[in-house]
Formats: C-alpha cells, sequence, structure tokens
C-alpha cells in the first residue's frame, strides 16, 4: 500500500486503521476539508471494517503534528481540518458548514500594524465567515 512508507518515515506505526483513514484522507485529486464526525461518516461508507472514534480522533492529532494536515479552528466547538497543509485562506459558510479554498490571489495585501515583542509573524490566514 502506498502510504505504509510514508507512515513510516515520519514514525508512525502502518496499522490497518491508519491505512484505511489514509485512504479515505488523500486517495483524491482535490483538497478535502473536514470535521473528525464527518470523517467517520466517511469511513463508515467507504470501508468495511469499524474504526472507532478515538482512533479517528488519535490519528488525525497525530497526522497533524507530523504536518499531513492544518487544523482550522471555526469558532470555540468547531473544528475543521485540511489536506492542504500550505498557507491558504477560506471562505466558511455558516449555513452549509462548509469550508471553501481562497487563493492567496482572491484577497489582497494584508498590512498587519500591529508588533509583539520577541515574535515574529510565521504566517497570515484569513477566514471570510459567509451568511446567507
Amino acid at each position: 500500500m502506498k502510504y505504509i512508507e510514508k507512515l513510516r518515515n515520519s514514525g508512525l506505526r502502518p496499522t490497518k486503521q491508519r491505512l484505511q483513514i489514509c485512504e479515505v484522507l488523500f486517495n483524491r485529486d482535490k483538497t478535502f476539508h473536514f470535521t473528525i464526525n464527518e470523517l467517520e461518516q466517511r469511513i463508515k461508507k467507504h470501508t468495511d471494517n469499524k474504526i472507532s472514534l478515538a482512533t479517528i480522533y488519535n490519528t488525525i492529532h497525530a497526522f497533524e503534528k507530523k504536518g499531513y494536515l492544518k487544523q482550522i479552528p471555526i469558532n470555540s466547538n468547531q473544528t475543521y481540518f485540511d489536506t492542504n497543509v500550505t498557507d491558504h485562506h477560506h471562505f466558511y459558510d455558516l449555513k452549509d458548514e462548509k469550508l471553501i479554498d481562497l487563493e492567496k490571489s482572491d484577497v489582497g495585501p494584508i498590512n498587519i500594524l500591529r508588533k509583539i515583542d520577541g515574535k515574529k509573524i510565521k504566517s497570515v490566514e484569513v477566514l471570510v465567515k459567509l451568511e446567507d
């Protein structure tokens, strides 16, 4: 399977569950935005084996720590994950609860005027919330 070596190289054991989660997450042409609960539903549809929510949760957070996923907090109780780990912007549709990629070229220059002593800006990512 094509994800075994990638997992091993990053220090993660290529368990059957992790490989199934890799297939659902990364075996696609387009970026995938998801919540952990949405991923659980997708896994149930696409695999015959049951994977516990705890295993999904732990795997997603392990993948994030290794740089395979990016966490996108929407509010204090809703977090999405993104398979596109590059710095980029998003629309968030409040009604449909859908995250949509925005390219850097879709957003004009951003000028941060405030400085924090001893800190430098690593990246700037815009989240634009949409409503009807």
